[in-house]
């Protein structure tokens, strides 16, 4: 989450002349970005919002502080004569990177301030900032836009958040009471085959995107294949019935001591009842759909998959590469984020539904995350930071891998070609799943 804004020169040079225009396109993607951040804990009760599954988790109250702290600190006490902060221990508790001396994995504790409080927080910021927005000074721009932005992947974690806290639970309870209908049945998968070649990687930087994009390069991709979709629930159970994970052949060596020592025998949320294979998902326990994407699955146990299918997983250049081939790259996206997402929970699907029938390259931008076997590292020519920024990615390029694509639970702003997500090899509780690669000679 500790990422840069890389400034858009065409939306700045408009804003100034537009008339007030952009200025209330802003005001109403602010409203409603912030507004479904609150939208998403409507079914969740204050015990749920202040609980801590794990150390890689945070409470949701603690989400709604910090997302608020940052447009405090970066653009009210910066862009506000004489600003009084709304209570001055917040300043400290709620910055996450340099905050109290508090570890993450004990934000739980924090029972103070109150939920109260925060929603109370939350509304004195939002009223300042859309206060300011009406004359917002141009330097502003860039810690607005980039909040936003910022929230919006907040938005992603707290799901995924919620997921694994009400999953820990022994009743399976649903954070959604929509119903999941059986997913379509998909075709075999297939292996297509790209001629690689020299491939232009990365954001052009003409349009929002976050510095672990830049600068866009150039790298020589050799002949591969890759499957037209995402590895699913059936292929994945196959490997399991097969003595996948008893058979350390397919794993990796610290990838078998971390098997072992977790006692980890399925993907995150497969439960067996009954000799029946259930999966919990948001939508409440239901029995395994071998037509839907497996997800929930570590880098580990991604590549074991692919090395006992006799393949590998991509890197993420192949990826990208892939991606590009069935999606031609689009410079003239948005800057502010797309105001348009579900007003609340009711019209959310937050499941992996499946391929479609389509032939050819698909499914790269929906269901789940795809692990690829690039580890997470700044890309060739990136200007190195000695001086305090906002946020510095290159503080988190150590011990990761790059996942590619977007989940069920990305805002739709943030599912783009370009787009770095980065996990350690042991994370399961994000929508991570599975897409193969072989090399071609």
């Amino acid at each position: 989450m500790n990422v840069s804004y890389t400034k858009n020169q065409q939306f700045f040079t408009e804003v100034r002349a537009d008339g007030g225009v952009v200025s209330r396109q802003l005001a109403e993607s602010f409203s409603t970005i912030r507004q479904r951040s609150i939208n998403l804990t409507a079914s969740l009760s204050v015990e749920d919002m202040a609980a801590q599954s794990m150390p890689e988790t945070s409470p949701i109250k603690w989400h709604l502080a910090q997302t608020t702290w940052f447009f405090e600190k970066f653009v009210l006490s910066r862009f506000i004569k004489d600003y009084l902060p709304f209570h001055p221990a917040f300043t400290h508790l709620f910055n996450g990177s340099a905050g109290i001396n508090l570890p993450r994995a004990q934000r739980s504790i924090i029972t103070r301030p109150s939920l109260t409080l925060v929603r109370s927080y939350r509304t004195h910021v939002d009223n300042a900032i859309m206060a300011l927005i009406k004359n917002l000074p141009e330097e502003a721009l860039q810690p607005l836009e980039l909040g936003l932005q910022r929230e919006q992947q907040v938005q992603e974690l707290m799901l995924t958040d919620i997921k694994h806290l009400l999953g820990a639970n022994p009743f399976h309870p649903s954070f959604i009471n929509v119903p999941l209908e059986p997913a379509a049945k998909v075709s075999n998968l297939k292996m297509l085959e790209l001629r690689g070649g020299l491939a232009d990687i990365g954001h052009p930087g003409l349009t929002f995107c976050f510095e672990n994009e830049l600068p866009k390069h150039r790298v020589f991709i050799n002949p591969f294949a890759i499957t037209d979709r995402k590895i699913t629930n059936g292929e994945y159970l196959a490997f399991i019935n097969a003595g996948g994970y008893s058979d350390s052949v397919w794993w990796l060596e610290e990838s078998t001591e971390w098997r072992q020592r977790e006692r980890i025998k399925a993907p995150l949320y497969w439960r067996k009842i009954d000799d029946v294979w259930h999966e919990y998902t948001l939508h409440g326990l239901m029995p395994l759909d071998l037509n839907r994407p497996v997800c929930h699955v570590s880098y580990y146990e991604a590549d074991a998959f692919a090395r006992f299918s006799g393949a590998r997983l991509p890197t993420e250049f192949e990826w990208e590469f892939a991606a590009n081939s069935i999606i031609p790259e689009v410079t003239g996206l948005p800057t502010i984020a797309d105001p348009d997402l579900p007003a609340s929970q009711e019209e959310l699907i937050l499941h992996p539904q499946g391929a479609s029938s389509a032939v050819g390259l698909k499914q790269f931008f929906t269901d789940a995350w795809e692990w690829t076997s690039s580890s997470y590292a700044a890309y060739p020519g990136v200007k190195k930071r000695v001086e305090a920024t906002l946020d510095n990615h290159e503080r988190q390029m150590v011990n990761q891998y790059v996942l590619r694509g977007g989940s069920v639970a990305t805002p739709p702003t943030l599912s783009r070609i370009t787009y770095r997500n980065f996990h350690p090899a042991a994370t399961r509780w994000q929508f991570t799943g599975i897409r193969l690669a072989r090399s071609i000679f």
